[in-house]
């Protein structure tokens, strides 16, 4: 919000620097001496109007500084023949190659919109945002990408409502671009397809890791040696209890509601899926007290990795902690102002969290 407050009032100075300008040379040109000339900053404005404005309006403006040049020389005495006449000539060629150029800018914009409507639906489809409640649980999500009206990276995210329980996923992959794009979509294909048949999650994970090595497997992919950390949760509609699998994943935070907050300790975290090592591995599943009220703070390295000034990494239990009392749906709005705060500017990495709260007491 923050960013697109910023871009607006860049824009807005932007559109307005050809009245400015006309403003500025005709008072600074009557204030001086005869003999120091400031007109001539008026050839300008038709090409600063070209940079956002439309086609008529760059030529309104040329006109506009033409009339306000043609005013400034009559009032030194100056005849409209031949002086005048040059001036309307010139102005006339300069608001043309303005106005051409604003007509190119308008093509080149309205199939930029294109694009990015294109790539929305897209990136929507692949990436479902949350629903705000499944189950028995409320889900909170933040997600920010370093790219500007990205919708989708390398973090992705799943949450599904299977028979007997709610079944979530959070991932990220290794690397950024396209690639590291087309390895979540792969992976969340996977997990929508698994979570309803799978008996547990060990063989989700299984069937993940399938996924990735045929995927990488094609002769057109880039990156084979791609790889993604990966945790997924179970929570059963009948019994008060979070089952965790984590795959090189950061761990998740654990707020009781009246306990404190902290770090689910794995007894064993498997390797992360397709980074194969020659070792054959075993998925530990991890099951924690989860009633009524309690809260698991779910996210990827760009949380728990952003940094601040002197270096040290965001912490991320300690200020879960501090929002014991904030309300569910304000913990991960205030996490990303903290976030922006503690490293002093805006997300270096792809972040994704999601906030789970258990609401209703098991079936």
């Amino acid at each position: 919000m923050r960013q697109e407050a910023k871009g607006t009032t860049r824009y807005a100075v932007v559109r307005a620097l050809p009245i400015i300008m006309i403003a500025a040379a005709t008072v600074t040109d009557t204030f001086t001496p005869g003999r120091e000339r400031y007109d001539a900053f008026l050839y300008v404005v038709p090409g600063l109007a070209a940079v956002s404005w439309g086609v008529a309006a760059t030529l309104v403006f040329g006109a506009a500084a033409t009339l306000v040049i043609l005013l400034l020389e009559a009032e030194r005495g100056v005849a409209f023949m031949p002086g005048g006449l040059a001036v309307i000539v010139l102005m006339l060629v300069i608001s043309a190659v303005a106005a051409w150029s604003s007509a190119v800018r308008l093509s080149r914009e309205r199939e930029l919109r294109h694009a990015r409507q294109v790539a929305d639906v897209v990136q929507r489809a692949v990436q479902h945002p949350l629903p705000e409640r499944l189950g028995p649980l409320d889900l909170h999500l933040l997600y920010e990408t370093p790219v500007a009206g990205a919708h989708m990276s390398g973090d992705f995210y799943k949450a599904l409502k299977v028979p007997g329980a709610v079944r979530m996923m959070i991932g990220d992959v290794q690397g950024h671009g396209l690639g590291a794009v087309e390895s979540a979509t792969v992976l969340l294909g996977s997990f929508r397809e698994y979570a309803y048949t799978e008996p547990d999650l060990p063989a989700i994970a299984r069937r993940l890791e399938t996924a990735m090595e045929r995927h990488t497997a094609r002769a057109d992919v880039r990156d084979a040696d791609r790889f993604a950390t990966v945790l997924l949760a179970e929570i059963p509609l009948d019994r008060p209890v979070l089952r965790l699998l984590s795959c090189g994943h950061p761990p998740p935070v654990l707020q009781p509601r009246c306990g404190p907050a902290a770090p689910v300790a794995f007894r064993r975290v498997s390797l992360p899926v397709h980074l194969d090592l020659g070792m054959t591995d075993e998925y530990v599943v991890e099951e924690v007290p989860f009633g009524m009220g309690d809260r698991i703070l779910m996210y990827t390295d760009g949380v728990s990795e952003t940094r601040d000034a002197a270096g040290d990494f965001y912490p991320v239990a300690d200020r879960l902690a501090c929002w014991q009392d904030t309300p569910d749906r304000k913990v991960l709005p205030a996490l990303a102002e903290d976030l922006r705060r503690y490293s002093g500017h805006g997300p270096d990495d792809d972040t994704a969290a999601v906030l789970a709260v258990r609401t209703s007491p098991p079936e």
